[in-house]
């Protein structure tokens, strides 16, 4: 008896096809080009994971930068003045606190530059 691979074959396309579901034309109709655009998908999806991390970064340091500035400190002597200070925040909190709380973010700036005297 023969082999026939019909189901196997139907439930390939039919995983790549329901991965292509709100593409254009027939980029979520036609099986191989479904497959093209659901695979080039997957990787930008895995490029974008390593990115998130390097924009959010540069966003943070953004944020802490404008903070600093209003409180007439640069950056890098902000940063440099922490480390003397020992006080050991992630720039994600930092950005936090730039942003949501300016009154304590600029009392942390008060901090860093006693430091730096």
């Amino acid at each position: 008896m023969r082999v026939k691979r019909g189901v196997a074959t139907h439930r390939r396309h039919k995983k790549y096809l329901s991965a292509a579901k709100g593409f254009r034309g027939g980029r979520s109709r036609l099986y191989r080009t479904a497959r093209e655009a659901v695979e080039r998908s997957l990787q930008y999806a895995f490029v974008g994971r390593k990115l998130r991390k390097r924009d959010f970064r540069a966003l943070w340091i953004l944020r802490i930068n404008a903070g600093a500035r209003l409180s007439g400190l640069s950056y890098s002597r902000f940063m440099h003045g922490l480390k003397l200070a020992g006080i050991e925040l992630n720039r994600k909190v930092l950005a936090d606190l730039a942003v949501s709380q300016k009154d304590d973010f600029a009392r942390v700036v008060e901090l860093a530059k006693a430091a730096l005297k």
